[in-house]
């Protein structure tokens, strides 16, 4: 699934060719995703600007105004720029009017660029929220972003008083931070030397101190590296990402640790896997 990185990767890639273009047309080949796209979508979106696109979570929105478009992209999504050979992308001229089985969703601006959602697995979104974006119910209840200054080290220590739950299934829960996914949970649990088992309430303020910095730099990293490419993401020139290349743990469940040598263990915890070194994470 695309995790934070990789929303913000494609944000960066897309914005340069939609932002202050005015639309065109929409055109929908299956509404049938997570939630039905609402099928008056292209004539609330012909003819309005978009003025900026922007992120909450994993939730990319696309600011027109009147209203917002907001895409997720689901389990599998991901979205590509067409046109016609002004820009650098993947695809061709000539594959504009070819889209694929599971190419589900497309938005034209003005020069006849078009970004084309694909998701084979239809877990995506594609919704309209007219007025304040921040309002709509997938939105209104999320916590801080993680490279945002509110979030720090003494909102998450004393949000954890109460939490018997593990640090990891708390780093994971929407309400308390955003769009930090297994991935980059277990990298940054890593690199801050705690076990994704400890009761979130038992990890002190120090350590706190260090799990958010670890959070942020991470997180950071992984947009710089293009985000990682382990299934179906590739970014919006249809290229992969590769900071799958720099993982300490995740993934390498029997491998040495990279840090003490000692073999890297893998367990279940609220259905996902979570990989640690039982020297390094204590």
């Amino acid at each position: 699934m695309p995790e934070l990185p990789e929303v913000e990767v494609t944000r960066l890639g897309i914005a340069p060719y939609l932002e202050k273009r005015r639309i065109t047309a929409v055109v929908i080949r299956n509404p049938r995703l997570r939630w039905p796209i609402p099928d008056d979508l292209n004539d609330r979106l012909k003819g309005q600007r978009i003025h900026a696109i922007t992120r909450r979570a994993k939730y990319l929105l696309f600011e027109c105004g009147i209203g917002t478009l907001i895409l997720h992209l689901g389990m599998s999504g991901s979205l590509r720029l067409l046109s016609n050979g002004s820009m650098p992308c993947a695809e061709s001229e000539d594959s504009l009017h070819r889209p694929g089985k599971h190419d589900h969703f497309d938005l034209i601006v003005e020069g006849r660029t078009i970004l084309r959602l694909r998701d084979p697995r239809r877990f995506g979104a594609v919704l309209w929220q007219p007025g304040n974006t921040l309002q709509h119910p997938l939105l209104v209840n999320l916590g801080p972003e993680p490279l945002v200054p509110d979030f720090c080290a003494t909102r998450l220590y004393e949000n954890s008083r109460t939490r018997k739950s593990s640090i990891k299934a708390m780093l994971m829960n929407n309400q308390v931070v955003v769009g930090v996914g297994n991935i980059y949970a277990n990298e940054a649990l890593f690199h801050a030397e705690i076990n994704p088992r400890t009761a979130a309430c038992r990890v002190g303020l120090s350590r706190y101190e260090k799990l958010v910095q670890n959070v942020k730099t991470v997180l950071q990293k992984a947009i710089e590296a293009g985000g990682s490419s382990l299934r179906d993401f590739v970014n919006s020139d249809g290229n992969p990402g590769y900071f799958q290349q720099q993982y300490w743990v995740y993934g390498r469940a029997g491998m040495a640790c990279r840090k003490c040598g000692s073999v890297i263990k893998q367990i279940k915890q609220n259905q996902r896997s979570s990989f640690y070194c039982p020297v390094c994470q204590h």
